[in-house]
């Protein structure tokens, strides 16, 4: 296996599986099931993008209630099951490819950062056949802010390979969210998917990609000023 000196933290929905309508459609049926009825389904408009913290505010706002992360296992149980009950999730075009790639031909280690809770995060990568380790999967569970989950999925990715730092770590994710939290760790970025080009352009963004079918690293690379 070669060195792995450098690191790519992949996001999840819609960065490597098509799955945003799974995933809201088995998130808002869950909340329902709780008696989670009036929700804010304005995504872009919270502070935080992720399962945990968006189940929080509309949590509180509807039970009237402080929410406690101790909720968490009981939800995600009933949510996995409501994904369970639709379509298999399919990968981004050449999404298994690309991180087959990484895990076999190149110096990157990977590691997973998603706003998603766990266990259906692990079943949209199963679906897609999408190549993971279960333990450098880091989603929401614990955790409300993304700047924590690509953190906790960095330091995770340090244990497994065995390395006090890499030399390059590029994030690479679908959201704007996913942007500015690259931005606000100093980590590279490479925007993918065909909703955000425009903005991902506006913000400085130095790659995008629209899907996986003809990534070039190299190019990537010089685009991004990593030097390997």
């Amino acid at each position: 296996m070669l060195k792995k000196k450098n690191l790519i933290v992949f996001d999840i929905d819609d960065t490597l599986t098509k799955s945003e309508f799974q995933h809201q459609s088995a998130y808002v049926t869950t909340m329902k099931h709780f008696g989670i009825t009036d929700i804010n389904t304005h995504w872009k408009t919270y502070k935080h993008h992720t399962d945990s913290y968006i189940l929080s505010k509309n949590y509180e706002a509807n039970l009237k209630k402080p929410f406690d992360f101790s909720f968490i296992p009981e939800f995600e149980a009933k949510m996995t099951k409501e994904l369970l009950k639709l379509k298999s999730t399919e990968e981004i075009l050449g999404a298994r490819a690309i991180v087959d790639f990484f895990i076999n031909k190149t110096n990157y280690a990977i590691t997973f950062a998603t706003g998603s809770l766990l266990q259906p995060a692990l079943i949209k990568l199963n679906h897609a056949e999408i190549p993971h380790q279960k333990d450098l999967v880091i989603s929401s569970n614990t955790i409300f802010d993304r700047e924590g989950i690509v953190k906790g999925a960095i330091a995770r990715a340090k244990e497994n390979y065995n390395v006090d730092s890499f030399d390059s770590i590029i994030s690479i994710g679908d959201g704007l969210w996913d942007l500015t939290t690259a931005q606000n760790l100093g980590v590279h970025f490479i925007g993918i998917g065909a909703k955000n080009l425009e903005d991902f352009k506006k913000k400085n963004c130095k790659v995008t990609i629209t899907d996986w079918s003809d990534f070039d690293l190299k190019l990537a690379e010089l685009k991004l000023g990593i030097t390997n």
